[in-house]
């Protein structure tokens, strides 16, 4: 990334530049980038191509006002970190559901080294996750808006699993890896029947206050900072596009729908 495209990744997420790499920008950065970039499979529904390539996907956050999935989004903000001075890499991860680990290369998150040299477990890509990066190497509980973590040891390779709220959400492998690595799981995520990207529309980001905003399909969900729930089923399609703009500022020319599996346009 140029100077000129981090400039206008930063006003993407409404941040200053920081003068050096620390840990607190880290988190602003982070913050910031949750409010603003929404977790989403829109691409999947409406026939896109989602390619991971660091040009593609930085351009489709800044230049097209998206969001994207665990690979995109991460991909997008570990290529920002990297240009602002942070070593940064890629950790492949495997999501827990209905009792088992998912696919390899199931989950991008980020292992980020500040300019002090601690290092965080940066994830802007999981949907409903931490607020804020944690401490990669904390073992104990790390109090967070989003919840209760944990990051523990798992069996002899070394791998580590990230608990919230007592729940484990995904095995991390401590090795780095390459975006071309990750080529499969995006592949598997967007063609397979068994992927739950391929039989649900979801957009999703954290809102001012703390809560989210998430629009399931037809079915908008705003969850405030103070707990209190609103949710309605938009009927008509302009509903459901205004959502997508107000709510996400995504500007969309037809309402997507669930395409069958198997189906979908464009390259991993």
């Amino acid at each position: 990334m140029d100077s000129a495209q981090v400039d206008a990744y930063l006003r993407r997420i409404g941040v200053e530049r920081p003068a050096r790499p620390t840990a607190d920008a880290l988190r602003e950065l982070h913050l910031r980038h949750l409010r603003s970039v929404p977790f989403e499979n829109l691409s999947i529904h409406l026939g896109e191509e989602i390619v991971l390539d660091e040009e593609r996907l930085v351009d489709k956050v800044v230049a097209a006002g998206r969001g994207g999935f665990c690979y995109e989004v991460n991909g997008a903000f570990g290529a920002l970190l990297g240009a602002l001075g942070y070593e940064v890499a890629l950790l492949a991860g495997r999501v827990f559901g209905e009792g088992r680990l998912g696919v390899p290369y199931d989950h991008m998150a980020l292992r980020v080294r500040a300019v002090d040299g601690s290092e965080w477990l940066a994830d802007v890509g999981f949907g409903a996750h931490s607020h804020l990066p944690l401490v990669f190497g904390e073992r104990g509980e790390q109090v967070d808006p989003g919840g209760v973590f944990r990051i523990v040891e798992a069996g002899e390779a070394g791998d580590l699993d990230v608990v919230r709220d007592g729940g484990p959400e995904y095995r991390l492998e401590v090795r780095p890896r390459e975006l071309g690595d990750f080529v499969a799981g995006a592949w598997w995520h967007r063609t397979s029947p068994e992927s739950h990207f391929t039989r649900s529309l979801v957009c999703s980001r954290v809102t001012e206050d703390g809560g989210r905003a998430t629009l399931s399909g037809r079915r908008l969900k705003v969850t405030r900072g103070d707990g209190a729930v609103e949710e309605r089923e938009l009927a008509a399609d302009e509903e459901v596009l205004a959502a997508y703009r107000e709510w996400f500022g995504i500007v969309l020319d037809r309402v997507p729908v669930v395409r069958e599996a198997g189906r979908q346009g464009g390259a991993g």
